[in-house]
């Protein structure tokens, strides 16, 4: 039975960490983009993150955090949330779902502890900024 299930790969749909000014802060912070480079516009989107890892031996871990997209159109992106400096520290996972016509999707995506820094960063398509990319 488990062979008759089809689980559909996800392509050209990643995501991306990216420094940027907040006025707000007052410094520069790294907010968290879903890039859609396909040619498919993504449907019902959710997505689930969360940081867990080992801080001076001790476990921690945040709670979890759901954002909604209605739709993402092809070739776009979308911001989903800001990670705060303490939490770089820890692995940031972002479960993403969506739906490509009548097809479910779903894929996990993780940021590994230190891994978004300033020397990791790439040019990030769709955006064009440099930033660190999960696919």
């Amino acid at each position: 039975m488990k062979s008759d299930i089809i689980i559909p790969k996800v392509e050209n749909v990643f995501l991306a960490a990216i420094q940027e000014w907040n006025d707000d802060f007052m410094d520069n912070v790294w907010n968290v983009y879903l890039i859609n480079d396909s040619d498919f516009k993504l449907d019902s989107v959710m997505v689930v993150s969360k940081a867990f890892g080992t801080v001076d031996g001790e476990m921690k871990k945040t709670s979890l955090l759901r954002h909604a997209f209605v739709e993402i159109p092809s070739v776009s992106a979308v911001k989903i949330e800001m990670i705060e400096a303490s939490v770089l520290a820890l692995n940031n996972e972002f479960m993403v779902t969506f739906f490509i016509e009548n097809t479910l999707y779903d894929k996990k995506f993780t940021f590994r502890t230190n891994t978004i820094n300033e020397r990791a960063t790439e040019e990030v398509p769709v955006l064009f900024k440099n930033g660190v990319v999960v696919k």
